[in-house]
């Protein structure tokens, strides 16, 4: 099993390939760097699979200022590629919501998988049901009002009560499967932005969509829609134990 996770991590980071693209308004790049694109070729064959995330994260934190946590991004990074390895991405961005945060801060990152570009770091709702200013309780109910966890497809566009808005397919059988059918899209909200913590000492919740400051919502979403890689990373213990992206011999 390892040798094919190896084999599959040789495969998909040698068809990378840097392009020249415009940084959009919120990064986490740091300036006047140069960048260099992480190929398989910087690291040594003999590394395993977690020790070449491990080398990719570096690279990551070479040419941006704010990154997750190594944990949520390796977590993320497993599910990412066995999803490329299905054939499900088309849209090579790795978004993750690590909700072990505070509302407080800025928890969710917008990964451009090409350039090694943080695109987005910024504030996200979690549900009125998980938490007030931690997430503790999740769940893939109909009308808890709770976040889901696990990994998405994102998917279609539309415009709703809160303008421009995006739905997402939860591939996780009862974790995150009813996504869908339960409206858990990602849209914009006042709740879900600097002022409102200032007033209330914590982010506002929504029904169980990760919302975002109205200001980024019309960006994020163009960036990520249509089968990009969505991730919400939480440490719980039955999740990560069951989720057949972050365990290959399930999947």
């Amino acid at each position: 099993m390892q040798h094919k996770k190896i084999f599959f991590f040789i495969a998909v980071m040698a068809s990378f390939a840097f392009s020249p693209a415009n940084l959009p308004e919120k990064t986490g790049l740091s300036p006047n760097v140069e960048m260099t694109v992480f190929t398989v070729e910087n690291t040594s064959p003999n590394l395993s699979l977690e020790e070449k995330i491990k080398s990719l994260y570096e690279e990551f934190t070479n040419y941006n200022t704010v990154m997750p946590s190594f944990i949520a991004f390796q977590n993320g990074m497993f599910g990412y590629y066995k999803l490329l390895e299905e054939g499900k991405i088309d849209n090579k961005i790795l978004t993750i919501v690590d909700f072990s945060l505070s509302s407080v801060e800025k928890r969710m990152w917008v990964l451009d998988m090409v350039s090694q570009k943080v695109l987005f770091n910024t504030f996200v709702a979690h549900g009125q049901g998980t938490g007030i200013e931690m997430a503790e309780n999740f769940s893939n109910v109909q009308n808890s009002h709770k976040s889901s966890l696990g990994f998405y497809l994102t998917a279609e566009t539309y415009i709703g009560k809160h303008g421009l808005s995006m739905r997402m397919d939860g591939l996780e059988q009862g974790f995150n499967n009813n996504a869908r059918d339960r409206y858990i899209v990602v849209h914009g909200a006042d709740y879900a932005t600097p002022g409102f913590i200032k007033k209330a000492g914590r982010l506002g919740r929504s029904w169980g969509c990760p919302a975002v400051p109205p200001k980024l919502c019309k960006q994020i979403i163009n960036t990520i829609k249509n089968k990009s890689c969505f991730f919400i990373y939480f440490p719980s213990k039955k999740y990560l134990q069951s989720s057949k992206y972050l365990n290959f011999e399930q999947a």
